[in-house]
């Protein structure tokens, strides 16, 4: 697995994606889970630099780009921490598509192997199964909170989204730049 260039805890970026998580899961669908709110918010800033979002590789330093072949290397690997990282990342990577840039799935399914893949089930799928070979039971019961509430975390996603979106329309003054192509 490649190591991404995290953004430390002390980030601006963290804060503000704590804030706006906090925010939207508790206000808007009554969520007062710390730990899946943390989870969720600190999966955004993961997420952050591209390295996060590719972060699977193959045996060759490929990076993999499809969820079918994320799962092919999780089933491959005889190494169960492995196994639990490419379950964990594939739970991570199609509840951050699902919930944060929803129109964007289809693009990233049409024409590969994951044309058949639902993405919400295979990611609820794989948090509950990496939950089962979790490391302590906290790891395993947060994975599994996951899987039981995917649909609600992409829900609470998508308002977190609109929640920057309304904060950069507000940095601006309201306006969006005029040099904006939309």
């Amino acid at each position: 697995m490649e190591t991404s260039r995290a953004i430390p805890e002390s980030h601006p970026l963290h804060r503000l994606f704590r804030g706006l998580t906090e925010y939207a899961f508790m206000n808007e669908l009554g969520i007062g889970d710390p730990s899946l709110v943390g989870y969720v918010s600190s999966l955004l800033a993961e997420f952050v630099p591209s390295s996060g979002v590719w972060r699977i590789r193959d045996q060759n330093g490929q990076r993999l780009q499809q969820v079918a072949c994320m799962l092919a290397q999780a089933e491959s690997s005889s190494d169960h921490t492995r196994r639990k990282e490419c379950l964990r990342h594939v739970g991570d990577f199609t509840l951050f598509w699902t919930g944060v840039y929803p129109e964007a799935v289809d693009k990233l399914r049409g024409g590969t192997s994951d044309a058949l893949i639902d993405f919400q089930q295979q990611g609820k799928r794989s948090y509950f199964m990496a939950s089962r070979l979790g490391s302590s039971d906290v790891e395993s019961l947060l994975l599994r909170r996951l899987s039981e509430q995917f649909e609600l975390c992409a829900l609470g996603l998508s308002k977190v989204r609109k929640e920057w979106e309304r904060f950069e329309a507000d940095s601006h003054g309201g306006n969006r730049p005029t040099n904006v192509v939309h």
